[in-house]
């Protein structure tokens, strides 16, 4: 291990106490009761997770080897010649005592049009088009691409599919259909999933099109099912309508016995290179950690009504509105809409109609909900709400404020998740009934979960107060096996970096406290005048000014620093670009951080360049910054492909007007 010798790490800011009334009947309570169950964790590794699937998860044959391999080989593997399925855990355990309780709330993309599907129903349903897949040839092994609106039929798909043992690829309903393409040719996806049309805030979503074009050649391509929410006619004859053959199938199929090790899904992540990763999970290892974390980092309780707003054709929907949830018999809420269609209310609205318990979304929709004003949230009973919870990127402290105690009346807590595509689940996050709050931290690790900080070296620094690079020391269930087709990928990516460790590719601070705080991936860790600052802590500073509604901070060439701060930054509603607010938000980071982190160009824009799932696409303008907008490459996957343009255009002017 090496000393702490990295820049020094503030005194920690205000801790958050837990809330009572949501420690009273949590599965973890206090403390005491997190780190005694974290120690055995990871001291005895083996045993908990052995315990822990056998007391959540059914199976049909126990396994006999608990854990095998190590990180260095990219050869992990759970729970070894055990044998079970996951439909069978989500659905089928649950029906002799809930079967009428409802297993998914669905609201459409219009306020209170919505409807309730139970157990039975669920079961039911998937069996059917599990079926359906069976008649058309589908099986044990084979690859089905979806790409599906947010509607209840995506899960019952993705359901059905674990059913026979068939592997899912979701992809996202928003992806061109070049990236769609990609993706079927790289899974070899015989068959694929669709609806002919999407709706998401108050627009059309032509799919069915976009899949046509996507399989033009594909000759391997074997049928297209489809939901079709049109009278548009069907046709080619590869194509199946789902809602006319539906009715003709048998409501129950045999559920197939799947190993362990079996593969479950694949689901495409960004590589830094702009290649696509297919990151595969399996069955045994990927359900008891979904489940896990979602029983405890959520407190799951059997009244309660959860809702994760995000989408099933990203990992937080795979593992926090499908698997994790449904796999506890909890309700679990599908939202197909936005934050702001029709109102900038409509979340709120959501959780007062259906008495909500538990609120997931990504920082990004809490920093455009903040832009519209606090009185947007008041007048809507929210008094259901216990957990809140933020996903996708760290959360700046100002936003985190916001929801604390605008959304959850400072009566609520907040868990941030920080987890990957590739861990499966949640991996640092406080858990609700136990752990203090701190705003922008993610906390303290899951269950399992064993921290090492890295220097640039590779060396572990001990001890708290350290910052450096975000590794895992030791394998868990959850983590994902493969990149499909591309293990030497997997390797180089994840395991060789730093021989010994999974590398999660982010910097991280561990405070005085032993709390985590994501920095930023660690090429979004800039070095200026030889100063180390992440991203988000830039970000963090200027979106805590009142004028600032988003920020996003790369690195530019500079003559004398090496590399100096350019920020990005979109403006609330009110206020228009001038030099005196460039000047205060200098004057905000250096107050905030420095005045070494003084952003040296800023960028006035009316949108940042975001994926369909909120992610900001930083690698677009680390582009502009550098000069190199000509090779942006493809932006039509962007939620808002037409902010480019001006984000070129005001860079380059905004570059000329500076000396670096």
């Amino acid at each position: 291990m090496a000393q702490a010798d990295t820049v020094a790490v503030k005194e920690t800011p205000k801790t958050y106490p837990v809330i009572e009334r949501v420690a009273a009947n949590a599965h973890i309570k206090g403390m005491d009761a997190y780190v005694e169950d974290y120690k055995r964790s990871t001291e005895q590794s083996d045993e908990y997770w052995a315990e822990k699937a056998r007391q959540e998860i059914l199976w049909f044959r126990d396994f006999d080897v608990t854990k095998n391999g190590h990180f260095e080989n990219g050869d992990v593997a759970w729970f070894l010649n055990g044998q079970l399925n996951v439909s069978t855990n989500c659905i089928d355990r649950h029906i002799a005592k809930h079967g009428e309780k409802t297993a998914i709330l669905w609201e459409s993309d219009e306020p209170g049009v919505h409807r309730r599907i139970s157990y039975n129903e669920l079961l039911a349903e998937t069996c059917k088009i599990a079926n359906a897949m069976l008649l058309q040839g589908v099986r044990k092994g084979d690859t089905v691409a979806i790409y599906m609106p947010m509607i209840p039929e995506v899960a019952m798909v993705m359901l059905a599919c674990t059913r026979i043992g068939a592997v899912h690829s979701i992809v996202f309903a928003g992806f061109s259909s070049d990236a769609l393409k990609d993706r079927i040719v790289d899974a070899r996806s015989k068959w694929v999933f669709c609806s002919d049309e999407g709706k998401r805030g108050g627009r059309t979503l032509h799919l069915k099109k976009t899949v046509d074009e996507a399989i033009h050649g594909l000759d391997f391509v074997q049928n297209v099912f489809v939901f079709k929410r049109t009278n548009n006619p069907l046709l080619d004859p590869k194509e199946v309508d789902m809602y006319e053959v539906l009715p003709r199938m048998r409501p129950y199929c045999p559920a197939v016995w799947m190993d362990s090790e079996d593969l479950l899904f694949i689901l495409y992540t960004s590589g830094s290179t702009g290649s696509p990763k297919g990151v595969a999970h399996t069955t045994g290892g990927y359900l008891t950690y979904a489940h896990c974390t979602a029983k405890y980092v959520f407190d799951l309780q059997e009244d309660d009504v959860y809702a994760c707003v995000a989408d099933c054709g990203w990992i937080t929907g795979h593992s926090y509105i499908v698997y994790g949830p449904l796999s506890n018999g909890a309700t679990t809420v599908m939202f197909e809409s936005t934050p702001l269609y029709p109102y900038p209310s409509r979340y709120w609205d959501l959780v007062q109609r259906y008495k909500i318990t538990q609120f997931y979304t990504a920082p990004t929709a809490i920093r455009a909900l903040m832009s519209h004003g606090a009185n947007k949230v008041e007048g809507y009973d929210l008094s259901s709400l216990r957990i809140l919870g933020s996903v996708g990127e760290p959360i700046n402290p100002e936003a985190w404020r916001w929801y604390y105690e605008v959304v959850g009346k400072s009566q609520c807590m907040i868990v941030d998740t920080y987890w990957q595509t590739e861990s499966g689940g949640h991996m640092g996050v406080g858990l609700p009934g136990a752990a203090p709050m701190k705003a922008g931290s993610c906390g303290l690790p899951f269950f399992g979960i064993e921290f090492a900080i890295l220097n640039d070296q590779g060396e572990e620094l001990e001890g708290n107060n350290v910052e450096g690079r975000l590794c895992v020391k030791h394998p868990w269930p959850g983590l994902a096996r493969t990149v499909y087709g591309d293990h030497s990928r997997y390797l180089s990516v994840y395991m060789k970096p730093h021989p010994g460790y999974y590398f999660t590719g982010d910097g991280a601070k561990r405070d005085g406290d032993g709390f985590y705080w994501i920095t930023g991936r660690i090429d979004d860790v800039l070095c200026t005048s030889g100063h180390r600052i992440g991203t988000a802590e830039v970000e963090s500073a200027l979106v805590a000014h009142n004028v600032v509604a988003e920020a996003a901070v790369v690195g530019v060439p500079h003559r004398v620093k090496g590399e100096g701060i350019c920020c990005f930054v979109t403006l609330i509603y009110s206020v228009e670009p001038s030099i005196q607010v460039e000047q205060e938000l200098v004057k905000q980071v250096r107050h905030v951080i420095g005045a070494f982190a003084s952003p040296d160009v800023i960028v006035f824009v009316s949108g940042l360049p975001k994926t369909r799932s909120g992610k900001i696409m930083r690698r677009i303008l680390r582009k502009c910054a550098h000069g190199e907008s000509d090779s942006i490459g493809d932006v039509t996957t962007l939620a808002e492909p037409a902010v480019v343009p001006e984000i070129i255009e005001k860079t380059k002017a905004a570059l000329e007007g500076k000396a670096l």
